[in-house]
């Protein structure tokens, strides 16, 4: 298991190292019925086509998990996430690979939390951006 990053070690700056994530069928499916989201947007082909999508597409709630695991990836098993604010853009489709990429963008002293911007990308564009605070233990662990 990697080690959780130390408040102290953590630079304003810091760029994160990419996660990619390839957009399977299965993937979009079996995470919407996990988050039981049973919208049919999200696992029947031909009625998403009916309302105006290519395809089926991915749920908020499985995008913020991934936007939680690219983070805590990064931060380490002991890093504690206290915000995931994000906004959706261009549909995750099957076939495509969503690019995580993050920045660290603020530090606060008190309670150890720094902020993390990031963004997913896919051949439309961005899909999600926004931010993540996580709590970080003043040393590496």
């Amino acid at each position: 298991m990697p080690p959780t990053r130390g408040y102290d070690d953590v630079a304003v700056g810091e760029v994160l190292p990419e996660l990619s994530v390839p957009l399977t069928r299965t993937l979009i499916v079996a995470t919407a019925l996990a988050s039981r989201d049973y919208q049919d947007v999200h696992h029947d082909p031909g009625l998403a086509r009916e309302r105006g999508s290519e395809d089926i597409f991915m749920n908020i709630l499985t995008s913020n998990g991934l936007v939680d695991r690219y983070v805590t990836g990064w931060a380490g098993p002991a890093a504690v996430v206290e915000a995931i604010r994000i906004r959706l853009g261009a549909p995750n489709y099957p076939g495509d690979t969503m690019v995580l990429t993050g920045t660290v963008t603020g530090k606060t002293d008190t309670g150890r939390r720094v902020e993390i911007s990031v963004r997913g990308t896919n051949r439309l564009g961005a899909h999600v951006t926004g931010t993540v605070t996580v709590r970080l233990p003043e040393e590496a662990r």
